[in-house]
């Protein structure tokens, strides 16, 4: 992080960026702002690099990410975020595996795609749940490959739909159930494998504003609980107070084809206070260096 832009956020004598296990800091030595980080607890664990991604389109070719290179370390939230179009979605997709970029490397814990044991999970827009499944099944659904025992795969599944605030919906069905709660049940499906790394794909955008609100403080609980998963998570997102609020760096994404704009540390304390001047100060931030 270059010493200018640490400077141009911070406004006061200290600021500290309290990331999982205090990994990352931003402290005052004089009037020069060090950025720390602990690399045994920090250490990469996604690292994309000089990926390209071009689609086909009958004669022409459609160039969606261009050479775009960055890392997501251990006990991170990090969050994509950019203008319609840009690649995000993509990215995501190419890090699941999904699509395969046209150049570029992506490693997962030091190790190509394909090639590592590491568990991925993803919540999508919407919730993704099959609807002839009720709400436990619809968690055990994704344990069955992981545990050989049905008991034991209840056990999880009654786990983690607890821990998101749906117990008692156990043998609902999707048509039973709301919006936000939809979301809690695909939550607690992707949480119930113990992922390494936690994909968010827009997630808060189909919910009205409180339950949005809600559930991104209820996200931020179980990420800031190191006992619980997630433990690291990317996230795409066109809401900048959303990736302010959430996360410990932001990747600002240009207009198709995408490259990386900018990097931003958000220098907040946790919890964070998304109505006073500091919060609003970042926010501005992000959205002008969106908009040269």
């Amino acid at each position: 992080m270059r010493e200018s832009t640490a400077q141009n956020y911070c406004k006061t004598a200290i600021y500290r960026i309290i990331s999982r296990n205090g990994a990352v800091q931003l402290k005052q030595s004089g009037q020069i702002f060090i950025l720390e980080r602990n690399t045994k607890t920090m250490d990469e664990l996604l690292t994309l690099k000089n990926i390209h991604m071009e689609f086909s389109t009958g004669k022409s070719k459609l160039i969606s990410v261009n050479d775009i290179s960055f890392s997501v370390r251990r006990n991170e939230f990090v969050s994509l975020i950019g203008p319609s179009g840009c690649g995000k979605s993509t990215i995501l997709k190419m890090v699941l595996g999904l699509v395969k970029p046209t150049s570029g490397e992506i490693l997962l814990n030091g190790e190509k795609l394909g090639q590592h044991s590491s568990r991925i999970a993803v919540v999508f827009q919407n919730s993704a749940l099959f609807p002839w499944l009720d709400v436990k099944k619809n968690v055990e659904i994704v344990l069955e490959p992981i545990i050989r025992s049905k008991e034991k795969r209840e056990e999880t599944a009654l786990k983690f739909i607890k821990m998101v605030g749906i117990d008692g919906f156990e043998n609902a069905y999707p048509r039973e159930l709301s919006g936000g709660m939809k979301q809690r049940v695909s939550i607690a499906r992707a949480l119930a494998t113990s992922p390494d790394i936690l994909l968010l794909d827009e997630p808060f955008v189909g919910l009205d504003v409180f339950s949005a609100q809600a559930l991104r403080e209820e996200l931020l609980d179980l990420w800031e609980n190191k006992e619980l998963p997630p433990h690291t998570v990317l996230m795409v997102t066109h809401n900048v107070d959303e990736a302010v609020q959430l996360s410990d760096r932001v990747i600002i994404l240009s207009k198709r084809p995408s490259t990386v704009m900018a990097e931003k540390i958000i220098p907040l304390e946790r919890p964070r206070n998304t109505r006073n001047d500091s919060f609003y100060h970042v926010v501005d931030d992000v959205i002008k260096t969106m908009s040269p």
